[in-house]
């Protein structure tokens, strides 16, 4: 069986209302989110899972708030495992917004793997998707790196992605053998309270909460709850107290 090791690493922050995150609930209350590039090891694979801001901001203050490290690159950030970007082998994205694809062009030797509908978002998106710029992609589209896909695929063994249109029409989360079970990175922007809503939700019945910012809440969800039944270690993607986690599996 192949079982992986998996890195969060800071790759920038968000400060806003926390009803971004969590439908309907929250309004008002300011949040600080961490922003992910899941670095993937073993069986001879260099993967990440999203590659984050290009130029992420780091003040003690959003360190604080998120309880971890802010990496300034994504360099600074991979040199903590003693590796590259060009050293990845592969980047798989939960969706192409912004701050999800911002380092791909530095993964030169990496196959990257996306969902089709998100190809075709980003190069001719709505005025909503304002998140989706090309100039992201453009470079590793025209040599070749991108790799898509419109169904559920084993990527490699012990790694799948699968189709959560959640947050975007393409969004898709991944699942990765760990010794400790199998990790859920959600394709969708979400914390863990979104899994685990407090009791004054839970009594209304919601046994989770849908995403902030959804295409259709829901089916976003079912979609969630899905997933929440799926996972043995469940990781919604802009959840901070990862980021004061080294390694999971």
């Amino acid at each position: 069986m192949s079982l992986y090791k998996i890195h969060p690493i800071v790759m920038g922050t968000k400060v806003f209302d926390k009803s971004f995150m969590t439908y309907q609930f929250g309004y008002g209350q300011k949040y600080t989110i961490p922003i992910y590039s899941w670095y993937i090891e073993g069986n001879g694979h260099k993967i990440l899972v999203d590659t984050g801001e290009l130029s992420p901001a780091r003040s003690e203050a959003r360190e604080e708030a998120i309880g971890g490290r802010i990496y300034t690159s994504l360099e600074e950030g991979l040199a903590r495992w003693d590796t590259a970007p060009e050293e990845i082998d592969i980047v798989i994205h939960t969706h192409l917004h912004n701050d999800h694809c911002e380092n791909d062009d530095k993964c030169i030797n990496a196959s990257i793997y996306v969902h089709e509908k998100e190809i075709q978002t980003i190069l001719d998106p709505h005025p909503l998707d304002y998140r989706y710029m090309e100039d992201f992609i453009l470079g590793v589209q025209e040599n070749g790196q991108i790799i898509t896909t419109d169904k559920d695929i084993e990527v490699v063994p012990g790694i799948s992605m699968f189709h959560t249109p959640v947050h975007t029409e393409g969004g898709m989360s991944v699942m990765i053998d760990t010794k400790d079970g199998k990790a859920i990175i959600t394709g969708f922007c979400c914390i863990m309270e979104n899994f685990n809503p407090p009791p004054p939700v839970r009594g209304m019945g919601l046994e989770v909460i849908p995403s902030g910012t959804v295409i259709n809440p829901y089916k976003a969800y079912d979609i969630m709850l899905k997933v929440k039944g799926m996972a043995d270690i469940l990781m919604p993607f802009h959840e901070p107290k990862f980021a004061s986690v080294d390694t999971i599996g």
